[in-house]
This record gives C-alpha cells, structure tokens and sequence, in this order.
C-alpha cells in the first residue's frame, strides 16, 4: 500500500515536471535604451514696448531734454509764416518790369569795319528817311527809304522805318506787313522789338482793333519799359475808355 502511493506522487510529480518544461516560454525582449533629453531652448525675454511716458507734475527731465528736439515756436495771430512773405516778395519782383534797355536808336553807330559796303549804304539813307520822317514829310521819306531796300534787302531798319512811313500816310494794312518783316530780322535785338510791337499796337488802334493793340503795347513795355511811345499810348487808350464808362452808367 505504501509502495503505491510513493508510485502515485512519483507519477504526479512527474507529470508535472514534464508540463512545466512544455509550457511556453516567454519572450524575451531587449530592455529599450532611454529616450535622449531634448534640451529646450529658453524662451527669449519679452520685448518691453516703448511708451512715451509723461512726466508727473509737468516737469520735464533733463534727460528728455537732451535727447528731445523741443517743437518749432507757433505762429503768433497777425503775421504770416516767413515763407508765404518770401513768396510774396518773389512775386513781386517778377511782376515789377525790368529796367530800361539802353537807347540803340543810331542807325550810324552800327556802321563799323567789319560792315559791307552795301549795308552801310543802306544803314545812311535809313538814316536820311527817319529824318525826314521827324520833320514831317512822309512821302518825301518813302523814297528815299525804297531805295535802303534795294541796296540791302537784309536791313531790317529800313522795314521798320517804311512801315512807320506807310502809317503815317494812313496805310495800315502796309505797315503791318513791313513790321512782319522786320520783326523776323530783328529778333535778338529788344530794343528795336519792342519799337516793331509799339508800332504794330499804333496800327491796330488805328484800325480801330483796340484789345489787338493794347497787347502789342504791353509787350513792347515788357521788353523794353522805356519805350515811351507804348506807355503814352497807353495812358491815352485808358483816359479814353474813362469817359466813356460813365457814358454807360
């Protein structure tokens, strides 16, 4: 009886030595290695916003006043800026006219050396025309200013003086075709210019085209503000236009 029972628990111990070693095995894994530290960068200061602080009780630093351009002083009420005053000064000074050219009118003065002999020529008996223009023969200055042109088709002087010749024998309509020329020969010279302009402005008054001509009057004064012949005619247009006004009213 004992001997089976030792067979028994010898058996049983058996058996389970011999499940055991048929169990599965569990597998065996590797340990992971550790995760490496992810070194976060610190975060950067925050920016501090610049703010214009005013100072208690009104006072200024003296820091601030060192680094700080004090504003322009206002304008006081009453007077105007200094640049609006230079304006106006600049203005009038464009406005205002210029000076007198100097007196070109001697026709025998631009007979030098290095003249032709044709132009000289021409340049005399212009000059014998004009004064017999001024003594007051207009016809009697026609011939003889003809014959400049025929010596010397290029004097302009001699255009000029036949078409004052030709207005003051009442041909208007001629004169300002001798002034269209001697205006294209003349246009570097102001002062003869500015006869040529107070001339046409005659013409056109005496044509009775009175804006036409106070134009040319006023041209003529701007190239040369001594040219007498234009202001007197202007002086007289407005005495004329006076009277004439009130007629209306």
């Amino acid at each position: 009886m004992l001997n089976e029972i030792r067979f028994l628990f010898l058996s049983a111990a058996a058996m389970c030595l011999t499940l055991s070693s048929c169990a599965p095995q569990p597998y065996y894994r590797a340990p992971a290695p550790p995760a490496p530290a992810i070194k976060v960068p610190p975060a950067p200061p925050a920016q501090e916003s610049v703010k214009q602080t005013i100072p208690p009780d009104g006072k200024i630093r003296e820091q601030d006043v060192r680094t700080k351009t004090p504003p322009p002083p206002a304008a006081k009420a009453g007077k105007e800026p200094p640049r609006q005053a230079s304006v106006e000064s600049r203005s009038g000074a464009e406005a205002s006219p210029p000076p007198p050219l100097a007196d070109d009118s001697s026709l025998l003065a631009k007979i030098t050396p290095a003249t032709s002999p044709q132009r000289a020529a021409s340049l005399r008996l212009t000059e014998e025309g004009r004064k017999i223009l001024d003594a007051g023969d207009p016809a009697k200055a026609l011939t003889r200013l003809e014959q400049t042109i025929v010596i010397d088709s290029t004097n302009p002087y001699g255009y000029f003086f036949l078409a004052k010749a030709q207005y003051r024998l009442g041909r208007y309509r001629d004169a300002l075709n001798f002034l269209d020329i001697a205006e294209s020969r003349l246009g570097n010279e102001p002062f003869w210019l500015a006869e040529i302009h107070a001339l046409r402005g005659d013409n056109f008054r005496a044509l009775g085209q009175l804006q036409r001509a106070e134009a040319s009057y006023n041209q003529a004064i701007r190239l040369n503000s001594g040219n007498r012949s234009a202001a007197d005619a202007l002086t007289r247009m407005q005495g004329e236009a006076q009277p004439a006004q009130f007629q209306t009213k």
